[in-house]
């Protein structure tokens, strides 16, 4: 008798990342997970259960990887002004393969309401308590927009913007959002 097969659940999240890299987030199904990491689509169905439960895990994996390079720069209980640095640092910080991950999971979770909902909530929570009635505030909100439209001019493939360029213009928008200036 054989030794039981196991299927590695992080093998099967690259090999849907690198599906939704390559093809865009409409290619994304069991199927083409499946055809990609050589299994079956009952295995794959098996690890994860449906597309939305696949999607959710992608999201989990990126944002624990997110949260840490976070909480790293912003410890753990930021005020707001500290947190929208830290989302900018560690937006500039990150590789780019981290963000073409991103954008992948970005892609794929705004197809379906529910997950557009956890998307907007994600994003209400990086910009709450931010006093907007002071300048400071008004400056980190700028800052929060501007580093997210260039993360997503670069990685939505908008525009394109290499390695120096991305380097510059994040730390002219880290400038913006520095205490000293």
């Amino acid at each position: 008798m054989g030794r039981k097969r196991t299927i590695d659940r992080e093998v099967l999240l690259d090999v849907a990342e690198g599906i939704v890299n390559r093809q865009g987030a409409a290619a994304l199904t069991i199927d083409a997970v499946a055809k990609a990491a050589g299994i079956t689509k009952g295995g794959v169905q098996y690890s994860f259960g449906t597309k939305d439960e696949l999607i959710n895990a992608m999201f989990e994996r990126w944002g624990k990887g997110y949260t840490e390079q976070f909480q790293r720069i912003a410890g753990d209980d930021p005020d707001p002004l500290t947190a929208v640095r830290a989302h900018i640092e560690a937006t500039r910080g990150s590789d780019f393969g981290s963000h073409a991950k991103a954008a992948s999971l970005l892609a794929a979770l705004l197809q379906t309401p529910e997950h557009l909902q956890s998307t907007q909530a994600w994003y209400r929570e990086r910009l709450a308590g931010l006093d907007t009635s002071t300048e400071e505030g008004r400056r980190a909100r700028v800052a929060f927009f501007a580093a997210e439209g260039i993360f997503a001019l670069r990685f939505f493939r908008l525009m394109e913007i290499g390695e120096e360029e991305w380097t510059d213009v994040m730390i002219d928008i880290a400038a913006v959002v520095r205490p000293d200036s």
